[in-house]
């Protein structure tokens, strides 16, 4: 069932991204210095390249603060483990 889900909603993205892609393959002019006119702080790519780039870095971006954000949780798990493991073997010596 998931992962028909997974390819009734997949498929049509997939499609929609391929037509953008064939559709936007013009030349785009991106600069990295606003404040300049200066062609040196300037990338020259077709659209799809610079939108597939940008998707990229904002999920890498928002996995790493997920990630940063969730270390008192997977701290506090690691310190539970530890706890479970000592009170285990505390029960195990007490039915020796």
């Amino acid at each position: 069932m998931k992962r028909a889900l997974q390819l009734i909603v997949l498929l049509p993205l997939a499609a929609i991204g391929l037509a953008l892609a064939v559709a936007n393959r013009a030349n785009v002019v991106v600069s990295f210095d606003p404040f300049s006119s200066d062609t040196a702080g300037q990338l020259q790519a077709p659209l799809f390249v610079v939108l597939i780039l940008a998707v990229m870095f904002g999920v890498v971006l928002g996995s790493l603060a997920t990630w940063f954000a969730q270390g008192k949780h997977r701290r506090a798990l690691r310190d539970l483990r530890v706890e479970a493991a000592r009170l285990r073997e505390d029960a195990r010596h007490l039915n020796v």
